[in-house]
């Protein structure tokens, strides 16, 4: 699983065109096509990222949310389906950028040269809770995943229906003629092979439940509802098909002190009237451990401090947000004899009587500029 720069991966600027950008992939396929590179999985890997970048940045509509958000305009919150929102097999690719290769591409993997499909397995999904220290510093966890697998001695054969195909041509006859279409293979499902001989263990498409502990490297920045995907890592596909993706959904934990707003967190800090007074150094809570601020005096309530970088980080390396402190002065509910005294005496007082100065900010300019 990783966090992918759709403008280094195709070697383009954000200012490039459309043609250029159409220019820019069909490159990158052609360099890291299957069949230039044949049982290169770092090649494939890479074919597979170019046409994610392409799938993004060729589109106008997700090529703003990508240069405004990031990654994040493609989370489970919004409706996609991961990093890119795409977790296409190399069918998908050739179906849906043929026209790259010119209709025809390659031999195998060019979508009209008949070849052979790679069925893809079906994905997982899990949920992964975070606490607010992890989602601020990235973290890695292991977590076990129960997972369908080839069994071990399964022995595939050719489908006889299919000849491998994975499809079978149908001949209709129509008003206009004679018409041909191809369709799944309903004997095989499309992998091109059925099973010859299984142990007794296993399912009708040769495969058995297996607990696989995984690896998931989770960076920081991630949100609450994010899906990351970890590729390879689902079911298993009969025959020669590729295994399906983990979909790892993000659960953060709520923190007893800080509130997240986006890349920015928010302290209450609550100081008594002799604190406000007399000005007072507070031990802050944040997210890598305590802040030591010094208040001045005579500081009021609804003040808000801001620290700068001490937020959680951006996911797509644009630094970190801050730490807004908000002072709430607190007022006793009961008071001693003495106390009280004290008080109803400063009642007449001038310096306890409210004197606010232009500078000091309403309630609504603080939340403006909170927002701002």
């Amino acid at each position: 699983m990783e966090f992918i720069d759709y403008y280094k991966v195709l070697d383009i600027s954000k200012e490039a065109t459309t043609d250029e950008i159409k220019k820019a992939y069909r490159k990158k396929a052609i360099e890291f096509h299957p069949d230039k590179n044949p049982g290169n999985a770092e090649a494939e890997e890479n074919f597979k990222k170019a046409a994610e970048a392409y799938e993004v940045l060729s589109d106008p509509q997700k090529k703003a949310k990508y240069d405004q958000y990031g990654h994040q305009a493609f989370d489970g919150a919004n409706g996609g389906g991961g990093f890119g929102g795409s977790h296409m097999n190399m069918d998908d690719i050739f179906s849906q950028f043929g026209d790259i290769f010119g209709g025809g591409g390659f031999g195998g993997f060019g979508g009209n040269s008949g070849g052979q499909r790679r069925v893809k397995g079906s994905n997982l999904r899990i949920k992964v809770k975070l606490t607010l220290e992890e989602v601020a510093n990235g973290v890695e966890k292991k977590v076990k995943v129960k997972r369908k697998i080839q069994a071990p001695g399964v022995k595939y054969k050719t489908c006889s229906t299919c000849n491998g195909q994975g499809q079978v041509l149908r001949v209709t006859n129509t008003i206009l003629g004679r018409m041909q279409s191809a369709t799944t293979c309903n004997v095989c499902g499309g992998s091109g092979q059925t099973i010859e001989s299984k142990p007794s263990n296993a399912d009708i498409h040769g495969m058995i439940m297996e607990d696989e502990t995984v690896s998931i490297k989770i960076p920081a920045g991630v949100v609450d509802g994010m899906q990351l995907k970890v590729s390879g890592k689902g079911n298993d596909a009969p025959g020669n098909g590729i295994p399906g993706d983990l979909i790892v959904a993000i659960e953060e934990l709520e923190h007893e002190f800080l509130k997240r707003e986006g890349e920015n967190l928010h302290y209450d800090l609550y100081i008594s009237f002799p604190e406000a007074a007399l000005g007072v150094s507070k031990d802050i809570e944040a997210v890598n451990g305590k802040v030591r601020i010094k208040l001045e005096e005579g500081i009021q309530s609804g003040k808000i401090l801001r620290l700068k970088g001490k937020g959680i980080p951006s996911l797509n390396s644009y630094g970190n947000g801050d730490l807004l402190v908000h002072v709430n002065v607190w007022t006793p509910k009961t008071l001693t004899k003495e106390q009280r005294q004290f008080f109803e005496k400063s009642l007449a007082d001038d310096n306890f009587i409210p004197h606010p100065e232009k500078s000091d900010k309403s309630f609504f300019e603080k939340v403006k500029d909170m927002f701002s």
